[in-house]
């Protein structure tokens, strides 16, 4: 029994060592296949047939068109009137009426009131800097105490007329231009010459006070339409002008914050002024900013949606680094900007809008009808310079030409209308 028990045993019993080489070969036959799949996946296969086990490529076909392709740049402005600038307000007194914010203001009218006379608005570009007016002197020479004339007195009548000659020999402040005695016998009348009483009387005349002869001369005919004037403003009758009575701009103005309250002293700020029309500031790249040359045309995309038409007026000429900010090497440069400004012609078309951002877009190069592909389709080669990968994974080699709107323009014997190509994921 013990030894057919130890037979049965013997027969049961597996070979010494079989199991474990079984696992050791099915181990190892788990470890090649896997091996051969990353060898296969990587590409690194040897064989002829390798392109066909290989995986699929990713990315999406998109074909070569024929487009026309336009270079824009888009910079972000302001719309409104431009900055406030200080009037030349020469007037001394208490302010005794200020006009609203946002007034215009044409020649003839009154910008503000100063111990109750009117401060009048007339177009020069000569600033106010004397007192206007015929003064009389004794026959020795002497200036007569407080004998400014008026077309009512004897002075006045007996200085009627301008000089032979009719226009004074320079500016103002030449020689020439100081007050030029009239011998009347007991006492003479000085009349003024100068560029400043030319400008002033071109004034007077649009204004429809007439009478007199448009030069470089302030005579007794002048003193007549200065007083009708006077008398129309509620001032008294002098046929003078005081040198705080006129301030001169190149327009009509419209008419800022006012830096002083009604009952205050005037100062230099008491009243801003800006131009009547609309324009558009830009803050423009001073790295980027080619497209900005004075009359360069614009358009002007308004908050609604609408565009209108634009020219650059004015590039500055200062470039300025952006606030709390510098560029990446420290030196300011990065973010510098240069002011822009845009003028817009047709006031109208921009409708009641004040104020606001705007987008300011300059339309530039051009390239009609070319191949063009989307920016995105570019590979750079191994050899160098730039290719577009096929549908079926070859590579051809292109020129780049216009970049714009996301698509670039492509040129090579290679390249024709409708060729698919690759955009790598």
């Amino acid at each position: 029994m013990t030894r057919i028990d130890d037979e049965s045993e013997a027969v049961s019993e597996p070979p010494r060592g079989g199991r474990g080489r079984r696992t050791a070969l099915i181990a190892l036959a788990v470890v090649v296949v896997a091996a051969v799949a990353v060898v296969g996946a990587l590409g690194l296969g040897g064989g002829e047939d390798e392109g066909a086990d290989a995986p699929p490529r990713t990315g999406s076909l998109v074909e070569v068109v024929r487009a026309t392709l336009t270079e824009r740049t888009e910079v972000d402005g302001q719309l409104g009137y431009g900055t406030e600038i200080p009037l030349p307000v020469k007037a001394t007194g208490t302010v005794t009426g200020l006009p609203e914010a946002g007034t215009t203001v044409k020649r003839g009218d009154t910008l503000l009131r100063v111990d109750d006379r009117p401060v009048v608005l007339l177009y020069g570009s000569l600033p106010m800097y004397r007192d206007l007016g015929l003064t009389a002197t004794a026959s020795g020479g002497a200036t007569a105490p407080g004998a400014a004339t008026t077309s009512g007195g004897d002075t006045a009548a007996s200085g009627e007329g301008k000089t032979d000659g009719g226009t004074g020999g320079g500016a103002a402040a030449s020689p020439s231009a100081q007050p030029t005695p009239t011998d009347t016998g007991a006492a003479a009348v000085t009349e003024l010459k100068g560029m400043d009483v030319l400008q002033f009387e071109t004034n007077l005349a649009a204004l429809g006070y007439t009478g007199f002869t448009v030069d470089e001369t302030f005579t007794a005919r002048t003193a007549d339409a200065v007083e009708r004037w006077q008398k129309s403003l509620g001032m008294p009758e002098t046929g003078r002008v005081g040198i705080g009575d006129v301030i001169y701009s190149a327009d009509k103005v419209r008419i800022g914050r006012p830096g002083v309250r009604l009952g205050e002293t005037v100062a230099e700020n008491a009243l801003t002024y800006t131009g009547t029309a609309r324009k558009v500031v830009v803050d423009a790249s001073a790295a980027d900013a080619s497209w900005a040359v004075r009359g360069a045309a614009v358009r002007v995309r308004l908050p609604d949606g609408r565009t209108v038409r634009g020219e650059v007026a004015s590039v500055g000429r200062q470039a300025s680094a952006p606030e709390g900010g510098s560029g990446e090497d420290g030196s300011g440069q990065g973010g510098a900007t240069v002011p822009v400004t845009v003028t817009i012609e047709d006031q109208k078309s921009v409708g009641r809008l004040e104020s606001g951002p705007v987008t300011v877009e300059y339309v530039g190069r051009e390239a009609k009808d070319v191949l063009t592909v989307p920016v995105a389709a570019l590979v750079a080669l191994a050899e160098g310079g730039h290719g577009l990968e096929t549908a079926d994974g070859g590579f051809i080699a292109v020129k780049t030409g216009l970049f714009a709107d996301g698509k670039v323009e492509v040129s090579g014997s290679a390249v024709r209308a409708g060729l698919k190509v690759r955009i790598p994921e």
